[in-house]
Parts: structure tokens; C-alpha cells; sequence
């Protein structure tokens, strides 16, 4: 979440200053890319009415930028370079419910990390690497309710938030491409570049990678593979589970600031994906699944190709802010994602809205797009058990349930509050130290006011985090009556763990359920 001053010159609103490091290298998807069910190329973004290059006061790629927003109201949205066909692959058939009963007999799980690779989660990406093998220890002690081992079956795949973004493609790395739901299975430290972020005063985190991965472990196949006591049989050389999950597990900074974690879920667990078929597919029938989405950002999950216009168009500038500095409407900034994803109505004398909630304004992907999925297709047809942690802008978690899941008791979301951006210095305003920025600016930026200010423990800062509004609520539509099947913790928190706690707490008692 660190914030570092830069200035790009070269495209419409893609990389601003305004105290913020933007992740800007989330190019239109790779045509050529094999695993993916290419149904749309359109980039929306061959019109003469165009934003004008950016002029460093609007920031568009922090990390919540939108870049879906198309107004057509369809349902079959792809990124710039096409996406999976789920409409056409829903039935993959109902399999066997011994994960989803809940009656012990069966341990196979399929861990999904969706991360967040923007600029921003340098610091982010260093606590989560240092908490990895805390997931690998805790899922082998997964035990029933008589104290005996399960011995999980576990799949664990990783992707990125990156879905391609036409004002992204200007800046993306040579050889880099945005991974739409694709699996990262190459070691980190082959790809230390990937840790390097963009612009002048650029920030660079290789001990995101190095700490955890000082030497390349990487599985065989596309995505972890373990099972057996002690993690006995897997699909790493030297059985290093661990290690394997160190080096694929961090994403690097320099993936593109419109993120995308919802839309890069579904093409994740699209049954049609390459990596979702064959003999060893990530996604098995019976499995529970367990997602992970590790964001600072809101969810910026376009229906392309037309929303791309919402950016580069200023015709279609409804959901732009207008600039303090020239009263006008000059540029879109990330706060696209959140004008045209949520609605908060109107704040009060204090600048505090009563509630926010998603809306579709046809330009993001309506939220039933993934709850439809998640509900209707895998947990109502397949009788799958379908598990959520968000590590999102939400305030620390300040208690935990004693017993399995480790849910939650206070702070948290229930200590969200949605509001503007205040001027003056932290703690009593907004703006951190060696952040010249003001209110209106930041407002200009992202639309909405922090969720969560990080600190470093050691009087520093790692930055702000954006509200969560879309993932949260089809996080927290998985919950059942008393079923917990949502865990949402704090990205601004020092350490991970309890997050990590929260996971494997749900997974035991879906597994084994407390009698």
C-alpha cells in the first residue's frame, strides 16, 4: 500500500502522482495466450474522442482503477484480449458430496489465491509471503472432532487480480503479461523484475520474494499439489511444499492498477480452462473450494468491451471526478471503479456515508454474475462447499472467535465506516507524512475516503487501502444460516496469521463439523 510520488506523461489517466504508487503494467490480454477461450478482442478504445495524454494530476492506476464499465448492460463482458466461455460451460455434472456433507470422509481441498500485483502491495506481499508456511503448517494439522489427522488432498493455485487493461498496455514490462485468472506456477526469484514497480521513484520489494524463496522451488504441474501424512506424496521436487508455495506465491508489483480480483476468480475456476481439465485438473469434483482475495483496492472488474470508453472516452465521463485543480472534468481516475460499482448515497455534515452497496450501473459486472456462479452452479448443483477469505481495506480485527472457524468478534468490518478523504496529518486527517496531496485530490483519485490506514509497527506507514464493497458482499453471501463460509480480515494489519487461521478454521469445520 505504500504511497511513492511519480509522474506519467504518456497515457489518459494511467499513472499519477497524488502520493501514490500506481501498478500501471496491466496491458489488453494476450491474444496468444492458450488458455483461454478467445470470444472478444475489442479493446474499446478506437475512438477519436479519447481522454488527452494524462497531466499527472489524476491518478488511475493506484490499484481500484475501473476498467469494465461498458453501459451495454450485457452479461458476457471479456478483458481487452477475450476471456473464458463460462456461460457455456456451467455443467461439468454434480459430483460426490463427501467434502460438501460435511461428514469427514473426505479431505480434498482446492486453495485459490487471487493477489493483488499492483503497485501498491509491496509491504502487503511481504507479510503474506511470511505467513505461507504458517497455511502449509495448518492445513497438515487439520484434524476431525476425535483429534485424528485428516491427512488433506490439497490444491493450491495462484493468480493475479490482473485482467488487462487498454490504459495499462503503454506501460507493461517487456515479456509481461496480465494473467486473467491464469495460474503463476514460476518461481519468484526467476522473476525478480516482476518486484520492480514503474515510473520515477519507482518502489522495488524483492525481499517480497528473496526472504521466503532464496533458491527456486517450483511444482511440476500449474498449481501445488500435496497429500498424505506429513505432505508425503506432492508434485515438487524434494517434497518442499513450503518452499514451493514461498516462490510462486508472491505476485511482484508491477501488474496493472485496475484490478480485477472477481473477474480473475471466475476465469480462474472456469471448468473450461486448461488447467481445470485433463487428468490432474486444479478444480475436482467433490472438493471443497477455498478462495482467498488479498486486495487494497475495490474491485474493478469490467464488462468489456465497450466500458473501456468509461476511461478513454471523454464523452462518456459520468463516472469521472472533477479535478480541484481546474474545476473540470479532465481525466478518469481510479474512482471510476468506485463511482460507477457502488453507490453511498449522500454523507453527512462529517463527510460519513450511512452505507455504501454495490449497484449495476452496466459498467462493472453485475456481483450475480459471481454469486450466480458460486451459489447457483457449484454449491446448488454440485453440492461443492465454497469458502472466502478477503484480506481487504477493512479496519484490524481486534478479536477472534476462540474455537473453529476463528471468525471475527469485533473490529474488522463491523468497524468499517465509509466516508471522504479529511485534510490535515494522520492520525487527525488523511494524508501521511511525506504525502503532499489534500482531501480533495485524493477524492479526485479514488472517490471514496481509506478503509484502513496500515502501519508498519516501527512508526512508519505501508500506506491506505480502499473499502471493500464488491468482494465483501459476495464474500459474505456464502454465509448460511450459522455456516460460516466468509472470513474477511484487515490488509492494513502487520500480520497475516490470523487471516491464515480464519481460512483453515473454516476449512476444519467443513470438513469435520463441531457436534
Amino acid at each position: 500500500m505504500r504511497r511513492t510520488t511519480f509522474n506519467l506523461m504518456l497515457f489518459s489517466g494511467l499513472c499519477v502522482a497524488l502520493g501514490t504508487v500506481v501498478a500501471c503494467s496491466d496491458s489488453s490480454a494476450d491474444e496468444g495466450n492458450s488458455s483461454l477461450t478467445t470470444l472478444e478482442t475489442g479493446d474499446g478504445i478506437t475512438d477519436s474522442n479519447t481522454t488527452p495524454p494524462g497531466d499527472g494530476d489524476g491518478d488511475t492506476g493506484d490499484g481500484d482503477g475501473d476498467t469494465n464499465g461498458d453501459g451495454d448492460g450485457d452479461t458476457n463482458g471479456c478483458p481487452p484480449g477475450g476471456c473464458l466461455d463460462l456461460e457455456e460451460a456451467t455443467d461439468s455434472g454434480t459430483g460426490p458430496g463427501g467434502c460438501a456433507s460435511g461428514d469427514g470422509s473426505c479431505g480434498l481441498v482446492d486453495l485459490l489465491f487471487v493477489i493483488d500485483n499492483s503497485g501498491t502491495m509491496g509491504e502487503e506481499q511481504v507479510n503474506l509471503s511470511a505467513n505461507f508456511p504458517l497455511l502449509i503448517d495448518r492445513l497438515q494439522e487439520l484434524t476431525d472432532n476425535e483429534g485424528n489427522p485428516l491427512n488433506p488432498n490439497v490444491n493450491i493455485m495462484v493468480t493475479t487480480t490482473d485482467l488487462g487493461h487498454p490504459q495499462c498496455t503503454p506501460f507493461e514490462p517487456e515479456g509481461y503479461e496480465p494473467a486473467q485468472g491464469a495460474p503463476q506456477n514460476v518461481a519468484c526469484i526467476n522473476r525478480l523484475e516482476d518486484f520492480d514497480g514503474l515510473g520515477s521513484n519507482a518502489p522495488s520489494f524483492p525481499e517480497a520474494c528473496t526472504v521466503g524463496c532464496p533458491v527456486a522451488v517450483a511444482p511440476l504441474d500449474p498449481f501445488i499439489h500435496f497429500e498424505g501424512a506429513d505432505a508425503s506424496t506432492t508434485n515438487i521436487p524434494g517434497n518442499n511444499v513450503k518452499g514451493a508455495l514461498s516462490c510462486i506465491g508472491p505476485q511482484g508489483i508491477n501488474g496493472c492498477g485496475y484490478e480485477a480480483p472477481l473477474e480473475g476468480m471466475l476465469q480462474a475456476i472456469n471448468p473450461t480452462a486448461e488447467w481445470n481439465q485433463g487428468n490432474k485438473p486444479f478444480l475436482r469434483n467433490g472438493a471443497i473450494l477455498a478462495i482467498a482475495i488479498i486486495t487494497d483496492e475495490a474491485d474493478c472488474s469490467v464488462r468489456s468491451p465497450n466500458g473501456y470508453a468509461f476511461f478513454t472516452n471523454q464523452m462518456q465521463n459520468t463516472y469521472w471526478e472533477i479535478n480541484p485543480d481546474t474545476g473540470t472534468k479532465t481525466q478518469a481516475t481510479s474512482a471510476v471503479c468506485w463511482n460507477a460499482g457502488v453507490d453511498c448515497g449522500a454523507p453527512d455534515m462529517n463527510g460519513v456515508y450511512a452505507d455504501c452497496n454495490s449497484i449495476d450501473t452496466g459498467v462493472l459486472h453485475s456481483k450475480d454474475r459471481y454469486l450466480t456462479y458460486l451459489q447457483d452452479e457449484l454449491i446448488a448443483h454440485q453440492n461443492k462447499e465454497v469458502i472466502m477469505l478477503g484480506i481487504l481495506g477493512v479496519p484490524p480485527v481486534t478479536a477472534h472467535n476462540d474455537l473453529p472457524p476463528f471468525e471475527p468478534t469485533a473490529g474488522g468490518v463491523m468497524d468499517l465506516v465509509y466516508r471522504q478523504w479529511i485534510d490535515g496529518a494522520y492520525p487527525a486527517g488523511d494524508i501521511l507524512p511525506g504525502d503532499n496531496s489534500t482531501a480533495a485530490k485524493k477524492e479526485f483519485e479514488f472517490g471514496v475516503g481509506p478503509g484502513c490506514t496500515g502501519e508498519n509497527g516501527m512508526g512508519g506507514f505501508t500506506g491506505q487501502a480502499i473499502p471493500p464493497v464488491r468482494v465483501k458482499e459476495v464474500c459474505e453471501a456464502l454465509n448460511e444460516d450459522d455456516k460460516i463460509r466468509c472470513c474477511i480480515e484487515s490488509i492494513c494489519d502487520t500480520d497475516f496469521s490470523d487471516a491464515i487461521g480464519c481460512l483453515t478454521g473454516i476449512i476444519q469445520t467443513v470438513v469435520d463439523p463441531p457436534k
